[in-house]
């Protein structure tokens, strides 16, 4: 089974960058979609062959995630059902039969920290939720997590120490998800591989440089976390600030 994610940075602009081509050349089983920033209506994609399942943040031109998927789903939840969190379209849960399907798009610290208090009460509703779907069968969690866990998942980790995705209190909580239950595919197959990234600043031209961020991801739940045969990231992909990154996982 092929899974992909992508934080695209606006879906129509996306879309004006060859997105349906990347579409269609990935075939994934199921492809999901952060910061989509769009309201109901403003875009119609044809995807023959796929279920679609969009989550609006209630802002315009904000957030948003979608979720395209070959199998349909038993169910689909948007949100987890905290009104604090469920404003902004961030969170969209497939009940695929034999595992739940989650694509999440992390809220941004921002700068100088300013949301850093809201983020660690999302992180821990989030660690309770997905650990209550975690306690029905197995769980994959995909998308952006705004945050590079170690040194290794960025290129310059001395002079981002207290930035926004790479504060100590960020990285503790994606190390908290991770013991609770939770492996990084990527991570899994690949420990030590340096200098692969899937976001890049528009700035300073910083994906030439590939002075990068590893902050979008796939988890699994540890009971199939031997079931992963391939993680991937699609760095010869262009159309958004990030790339998407692929799990081959044999379920």
């Amino acid at each position: 089974m092929k899974l992909i994610s992508w934080n695209v940075n606006g879906i129509r602009a996306c879309v004006n960058k060859g997105f349906m081509d990347t579409f269609n050349t990935l075939d994934a089983d199921i492809l999901a979609i952060q910061e989509s920033k769009m309201q109901k209506d403003q875009l119609i994609l044809e995807t023959p062959g796929y279920h679609q399942y969009w989550n609006y943040a209630k802002k315009k031109g904000y957030s948003g995630t979608a979720v395209f998927t070959k199998k349909e789903p038993l169910g689909v939840t948007y949100g987890m059902g905290i009104e604090e969190h469920d404003q902004e379209g961030r969170l969209i849960t497939l009940d695929m039969g034999d595992y739940y399907f989650v694509c999440v798009y992390v809220p941004n610290s921002q700068n100088e920290l300013k949301r850093l208090d809201y983020r660690m009460k999302w992180e821990d509703d989030f660690r309770k939720y997905l650990n209550d779907l975690k306690a029905e069968k197995p769980v994959i969690i995909c998308g952006d997590l705004n945050v590079a866990h170690e040194d290794i998942d960025l290129k310059n980790p001395s002079a981002n120490h207290r930035n926004a995705g790479f504060t100590d209190e960020e990285r503790g909580k994606l190390t908290e998800l991770l013991e609770s239950g939770f492996t990084d595919s990527f991570r899994k197959l690949y420990p030590d591989m340096t200098d692969i990234y899937s976001w890049w600043s528009y700035r300073f031209n910083a994906r030439e440089r590939n002075a990068g961020w590893r902050i979008d991801y796939f988890l699994v739940s540890d009971d199939i976390k031997d079931k992963i045969s391939e993680a991937g990231i699609h760095t010869d992909i262009y159309g958004s600030d990030h790339c998407p990154v692929e799990l081959d996982i044999d379920l």
